[in-house]
């Protein structure tokens, strides 16, 4: 009867060992079911948030950019926008995508004020994570998701050739600048140089307005205290072709040259050329809407380029009523 009794258990207890390893096996032998091995998968949310930091509100065009971004997004009531304004300040913008982090948005928005800066944290954004369309200004390098934006150098050698051909080859230029630490300062400056290049064109006076009015105007002025003879002003923004105007125009010597910008605004730059007051405009979209295009495509797990180029346009007096004309 004892016998019989232990037998009855060693039994049990290689059952209970034998049922443990085929356990022990089936999870070893399955894949799908170890972390490790599989893609977490993020369920589709109801409601996604996107922050976007603009560098600055000071400039129309940029006011634009963010009417642009809120008109689309309002197309979509799954989309919530935060908006912040880093007014001119690169330690706030970079405060900004610290928060946007923080507060573990879905995507991010930036429109940099500087691109050195700003790299370090955008990428940190994207460590953690967090998607990143950079608009309108580059990084350095290539820790983004995507750029949007329209291609600087080709409108400022474009503006450059506009001028070389209006100018007939010669003359004597004013070049107001606009951020020079941002790349389109940078590109729109280098750009127009290629344009100008194998002229007799003389660069008489050159100063960074900043991408402001106000400050357009008071180099103007400078300028036009220096320089008797100005034939052309080219600014690297409309504001700034604006204002040069404006300091022409008090000076009683608007009429002895001609004004160019770029950004081609419908209120604004397009405006002044149909005033006579620019003798051209090249425009640069925003990329507002095609921002929250994108931001669509990336939250519901497409694909997309990691560059969109954006067309711009030419507005002068014989083609502004038609809607100016494309650049080749």
């Amino acid at each position: 009867m004892q016998n019989r009794t232990v037998k009855s258990r060693l039994f049990c207890l290689h059952l209970v060992l034998g049922f443990g390893l085929l356990l022990s096996g089936c999870g070893k032998g399955s894949p799908e079911q170890t972390p490790a091995a599989r893609k977490p998968q993020s369920a589709a949310k109801s409601t996604y948030t996107i922050g976007m930091s603009q560098c600055n509100l000071g400039e129309p065009w940029r006011v634009q950019m963010n009417a642009d971004v809120r008109a689309a997004a309002e197309k979509h009531p799954n989309l919530k926008v935060i908006y912040k304004d880093a007014q001119n300040d690169t330690l706030k913008q970079r405060a900004h995508v610290e928060e946007f982090v923080s507060a573990k948005v879905d995507l991010i928005i930036i429109s940099p004020k500087e691109a050195a800066p700003l790299t370090e944290p955008v990428a940190k954004a994207v460590e953690a994570g967090i998607p990143v369309i950079v608009l309108d200004r580059r990084l350095l390098g290539d820790k983004y998701t995507c750029f949007i934006g329209a291609d600087n150098r080709k409108i400022g050698r474009a503006a450059g050739e506009w001028i070389k051909k209006t100018l007939g080859g010669k003359g004597k230029v004013v070049e107001l600048k606009g951020l020079m630490t941002s790349t389109p300062g940078q590109d729109r400056h280098a750009g127009f140089r290629e344009g100008i290049a194998g002229s007799a064109i003389e660069i008489i006076f050159e100063a960074d307005m900043k991408w402001l009015e106000p400050e357009a105007r008071k180099e103007m002025e400078s300028a036009l205290s220096r320089f008797s003879k100005i034939d052309l002003v080219y600014a690297h923004n409309d504001p700034g072709a604006h204002g040069a105007y404006l300091a022409a125009k008090a000076a009683g010597r608007e009429k002895e040259m001609m004004f160019v910008g770029i950004d081609a605004l419908p209120h604004e730059g397009v405006a002044y050329v149909s005033q006579g007051i620019l003798s051209a405009t090249f425009q640069y979209p925003t990329g507002g809407a095609e921002a929250i295009e994108t931001a669509l495509k990336i939250l519901s797990g497409q694909p997309v380029p990691k560059e969109i180029t954006l067309g711009s346009r030419l507005f002068t007096k014989d083609n502004v009523a038609r809607g100016g004309d494309p650049l080749n």
